[in-house]
């Protein structure tokens, strides 16, 4: 019993090691990418809590944190972001992690929900970067659409039993 709980402990304390280094990368790259998502001096943390106790996942619980606007302190996301400030964020985490992950195919549906303004040149720069190494599968405003080099069409239709996507 005693081997195990010394294994279980040299592996969490790897993985929160890891993870820290992890979380402060993270956090700064979304913090970078939320000027270009309208949200200029906007900060995204994440921060690791040590638990009392071990768990299965390791030896700290995680909560994302952002601060929208100069000035204010870095709050926990689920309390205190809008509905555009979340569709933003989640934008710039999936962009940021499918990178990292060198996931071939990124499937975005109604990417513009929730995001105005100047966006579009964020989201044309990165889409840009991503055609030499992944395909977009995208539903957004035809000024985003126009910057592809290629256009398909996507429609669900119902029988009125099933849908399917043609």
């Amino acid at each position: 019993m005693k081997t195990a709980r010394a294994a279980y402990q040299q592996g969490a304390d790897l993985l929160s090691e890891q993870r820290t280094a992890a979380a402060r990368e993270l956090g700064e790259r979304v913090s970078q990418a939320l000027a270009g998502l309208g949200m200029p001096g906007g900060r995204f943390a994440i921060v690791l809590e040590r638990l009392e106790k071990p768990t299965p996942g390791g030896l700290e619980a995680v909560e994302f944190q952002v601060s929208a606007n100069p000035g204010q302190p870095l709050r926990p996301l689920a309390k205190v972001a809008s509905g555009g400030e979340l569709s933003r964020i989640s934008l710039a985490i999936q962009v940021i992690t499918a990178r990292a992950a060198r996931i071939p195919t990124l499937i975005f549906d109604e990417v513009d929900s929730g995001i105005g303004g100047g966006w579009r040149k964020w989201w044309g720069d990165n889409c840009e970067r991503w055609r030499q190494s992944a395909s977009v599968v995208r539903d957004p405003l035809p000024q985003v659409a126009a910057q592809a080099h290629q256009q398909l069409k996507v429609e669900k239709q119902t029988d009125g039993e099933r849908t399917h996507t043609r």
